[in-house]
């Protein structure tokens, strides 16, 4: 018996995990975390649990995460919260009020799936027992009723495989990485240093970084905050302003290590933010976090 859970929030690492050591005893499905997709995904999909895995969210994105309870509570379906002791306590500061369960990490891979499906027991002790498949009654069926529900089927397995080999190609290809500085010595620095993991571009200036997105893709980009002519704010702020990289994830790199600016860059919505000279490790935490 498998559980649907359907999983949200910016820890790719924590998502990645539920569909790879997780599978066992969940059906894993994954959706943005804009308000609008979370209640249109919970309506059709009718998951039995809602998962959000937190990773460096503001109070603005916890705060319009709120409305989510309100459409759902009345499908009774259990949210849960995953991230560490820190991000948990902010979840909680700002909805007080808010019925979820807490799983802070550090906690393994196991003990969560172990924590949730025990929750889940107590909580809706008939969910996973349907079928997820297409049926029909019998008394009711027809042979075009049979043509159709077979119709059906074969569309649902093709869908599935087709969705299974994206999975497996996307799962081979290396993560895309646009390292942006005008200090060409950082740019040879991080592209040896991720090279081996990432497929890394660099660009010398946020104008050159513009101009690579008109045409070409990338997973990330780790922006430099402080260039001559067009600093960090202003790139990321056209990368926000154009539809087509507006979600694109964009991680800060900055010398800067006065408070009240460190608060300015955090106020442009970064997927994160490093201080320089850059801590390598924190530098793969960060990343991963972003990329899983």
């Amino acid at each position: 018996m498998k559980y649907k859970v359907l999983l949200t929030g910016n820890n790719k690492m924590i998502i990645n995990e539920f569909f790879t050591y997780m599978d066992f005893s969940f059906e894993c499905l994954s959706t943005s975390d804009r308000y609008d997709d979370i209640v249109n995904h919970v309506k059709y999909i009718q998951p039995d649990a809602l998962v959000y895995c937190l990773y460096g969210e503001n109070p603005d994105d916890l705060k319009r995460f709120v409305n989510v309870e309100r459409k759902i509570a009345e499908k009774r379906i259990p949210i849960i919260i995953v991230g560490d002791a820190e991000e948990c306590d902010q979840f909680e500061r700002i909805a007080p009020t808010m019925e979820v369960h807490m799983f802070r990490k550090p906690l393994s891979s196991q003990r969560l799936e172990e924590g949730i499906v025990k929750l889940l027991k107590e909580k809706r002790p008939h969910a996973g027992e349907e079928s997820h498949s297409v049926t029909v009654k019998r008394d009711d069926i027809k042979t075009k009723d049979v043509m159709r529900v077979a119709e059906q089927l074969l569309a649902q397995l093709a869908k599935e495989e087709e969705k299974e080999k994206a999975q497996q190609a996307e799962a081979v290809r290396k993560k895309h990485i646009l390292v942006v500085d005008d200090d060409s010595s950082v740019l040879k620095l991080l592209k040896g240093y991720l090279a081996e993991r990432y497929d890394v571009a660099t660009a010398i200036s946020g104008k050159i970084a513009l101009k690579f997105l008109e045409s070409k893709k990338t997973d990330m980009v780790l922006l430099d905050y402080e260039m001559p002519m067009e600093n960090g704010a202003e790139v990321l702020a056209k990368i926000r302003g154009n539809q087509a990289t507006a979600n694109l994830p964009v991680v800060f790199l900055t010398g800067v290590t006065d408070k009240k600016k460190i608060l300015e860059v955090l106020a442009l919505k970064p997927q994160g933010y490093l201080t320089k000279p850059i801590d390598m490790e924190k530098l793969s935490s960060t990343i991963k976090g972003v990329l899983g």
